[in-house]
């Protein structure tokens, strides 16, 4: 058996998730839109230059999350997978998952971002594992605290690592080893793994990955 592991947002997605997920509550006023969406693109900035803080980050999403009642919470996740997500699900993205699930591999999506947004993308594409920042619920309300550690750059070798501890295995125990990713962040998984592969990826991963000789793969045109 093999193991293929996937990041998320700019990978199986063409767009961020997490990103995405600000911008739709602002558009439904569920949020103070010029407070947020400035906070919001400061961390994506920071996102893309490397430089952010997760659980600072983190904690300002699930800060948001906190202020809604659990079924207001879940009618609006329901409208942007709808609305937003499941239009951006490409074909492209959807055949290499089902590459991987036909011949039998292990599949996870592993992601930096929460597991309230992420949750139903994995089960939108079909994928039952799904290792993701967790929020700490408390008599079934998100309190706004990250629980445990970011799985962001090398907590996604730690949280991958524990995950595959609870069903009893190791990366050792696969023949191989694939992590798709399109961002630099992710090096730390993508250097341990016997096949990365540069998904989509930004500059400074493809100057990475050709200098590496990894291969490139791309599954948007846009």
């Amino acid at each position: 058996m093999n193991l293929a592991l996937f990041d998320l947002d700019h990978t199986l997605l063409p767009i961020d998730s997490d990103y995405e997920w600000g911008q739709f509550l602002c558009r439904q006023g569920a949020v103070d839109a010029a407070a947020f969406a400035r906070r919001n693109d400061d961390f994506f900035a920071q996102y893309q230059a490397g430089t952010l803080d997760p659980v600072e980050y983190l904690e300002f999403a699930l800060g948001t999350l906190a202020a809604f009642e659990p079924a207001r919470l879940a009618a609006l996740q329901q409208q942007f997978m709808d609305e937003v997500i499941v239009p951006q699900i490409r074909p492209a993205a959807r055949n290499l998952l089902q590459k991987h699930l036909d011949a039998g591999d292990l599949v996870a999506i592993v992601t930096a971002t929460n597991h309230f947004v992420t949750a139903p993308i994995a089960q939108a594409f079909g994928v039952e594992h799904l290792i993701a920042a967790m929020p700490e619920v408390i008599d079934g309300r998100i309190t706004g605290k990250l629980g445990g550690t970011p799985t962001q750059g090398a907590g996604k070798i730690v949280h991958t690592k524990a995950w595959l501890e609870q069903l009893g295995k190791t990366l050792d125990h696969f023949a191989h080893v694939y992590f798709y990713s399109d961002s630099h962040n992710d090096l730390p998984l993508l250097s341990i793994v016997s096949h990365p592969v540069a998904t989509n990826p930004n500059a400074t991963l493809a100057q990475h990955a050709a200098a590496q000789g990894w291969p490139l793969l791309h599954l948007f045109n846009d």
